[in-house]
């Protein structure tokens, strides 16, 4: 071989040499780059507290996720909840679970089903990964979900179950058990009020809404047997809303026809609260003619100490809030969520499946366990609560 030949064989090889080194020293440098472990929590739903303190633990997951998670509340009037509480604790959810304030967004369709409909499509446009949705219809949340299931983007139903939907979660009570509640409220203020031969009017939520038919099936299942028995006359059962107007009406019909009614299953506080109003027209006593109510709201917590409602079933939504939240964060991170988490399911009877779930517990607040559960949650402060004339009640039940 020529000096020139042997030269450029030398020259050959250093190139290849070289060339793998580099190679390798690339693919080490990229292996060097490759995002670091994320460690978080695996949450239970038992975890979450009054301070949001467990999101904290799960916060490394908003670097793994992309994109947003979007909120749609259903109205403002049904309940005052939705502004008060749930918009509130939710944002302060999102924000402890590590998002920043572009990342996430809770809006309110104010009633309107098309307005909730075209929020929906504007934040799946918009880069929203995770819908929360709660609308006040199975026939506008069906809509969202399929749009959203046609653009890749998950959803949790959020409060109400969609009928007929294709959610991947769903977050709320246990309604059946609420409804139980109201049942066993209405029970225990007709005896503790001497009410005798209970002559009951049973109105319904909006028969659009499951959980209004998760509440009947529960207070419905308690108060049969006192109807069956002949103690207790079930003397009518109006259509059923959640507009407190219309509650209103439908139970001054119902009263009408039947003035001997001297007891009423509300299914929440807002209805109830127009038709308190009424009675106390007629000349009502306190503590004569039991109310029954739902989501502890401010009015409806003091017509229980004026003895006008018997108590209300109290749904700490600190805790639905951050189970939703969590919730959202780990569908987001595209992460299993842990079982601990999702500790149950609730059927869809339209799509015959089960819906994997976190229900919450909730509890019945009367005037002797007020001041442990809604004040102690700073859910609704005393020095409201005892405003004005109702400041001797407080006094009288020690609630300060």
């Amino acid at each position: 071989m020529s000096l020139l030949k042997s030269r450029l064989a030398v020259v050959g090889i250093a190139s290849v040499v070289l060339t793998g080194a580099l190679f390798a020293t690339e693919n080490s440098y990229a292996k060097a780059k490759k995002a670091p472990s994320i460690t978080y929590k695996n949450l239970s739903y038992k975890d979450f507290t009054l301070n949001f303190a467990a999101l904290k633990d799960i916060a490394p997951l908003a670097k793994k996720g992309k994109g947003n998670v979007d909120v749609i509340l259903p109205d403002t009037t049904s309940s005052t909840r939705y502004t008060e509480f749930d918009a509130p604790y939710l944002d302060e959810a999102f924000k402890d679970a590590g998002l920043k304030s572009g990342q996430y967004k809770v809006q309110n369709a104010d009633g309107s089903d098309s307005t909730f409909i075209t929020d929906a499509e504007a934040d799946v446009s918009s880069g929203a990964k995770v819908l929360l949705i709660d609308p006040e219809d199975s026939g506008t949340g069906e809509t969202v979900e399929s749009y959203a299931a046609a653009h890749n983007v998950k959803v949790i139903d959020y409060d109400r179950l969609t009928l007929g939907g294709s959610r991947a979660y769903y977050v709320s009570f246990n309604n059946t058990f609420v409804g139980t509640l109201l049942g066993q409220g209405l029970q225990s203020c007709v005896s503790a009020w001497g009410v005798t031969n209970p002559k009951v009017i049973v109105m319904h939520g909006a028969v659009t809404d499951n959980n209004a038919t998760l509440f009947a099936n529960g207070y419905d299942a308690v108060l049969a047997p006192d109807f069956a028995s002949k103690g207790w006359v079930d003397v009518a059962n109006p259509a059923g809303t959640w507009t407190p107007t219309v509650a209103e009406t439908e139970f001054q019909q119902a009263f009408t026809a039947n003035p001997s009614a001297n007891a009423l299953l509300s299914p929440n506080d807002e209805n109830a609260a127009p038709i308190i109003t009424y009675l106390q027209s007629l000349g009502i006593k306190p503590d004569t003619f039991p109310v029954t109510g739902q989501d502890a709201t401010l009015v409806g917590l003091q017509n229980i100490i004026a003895g006008y409602q018997c108590g209300t079933v109290y749904k700490p939504i600190y805790l639905e809030a951050q189970s939703a939240a969590a919730l959202a964060m780990y569908l987001r991170a595209g992460v299993k969520p842990p079982k601990g988490l999702v500790n149950g399911a609730v059927n869809d009877s339209v799509s015959s499946v089960e819906v994997p779930s976190i229900l919450e517990t909730p509890e019945w607040v009367t005037t002797s366990n007020m001041e442990k559960t809604i004040i102690a949650d700073k859910f609704v402060p005393a020095s409201l609560i005892c405003a004005g004339s109702y400041a001797a009640d407080c006094t009288k039940y020690g609630i300060h």
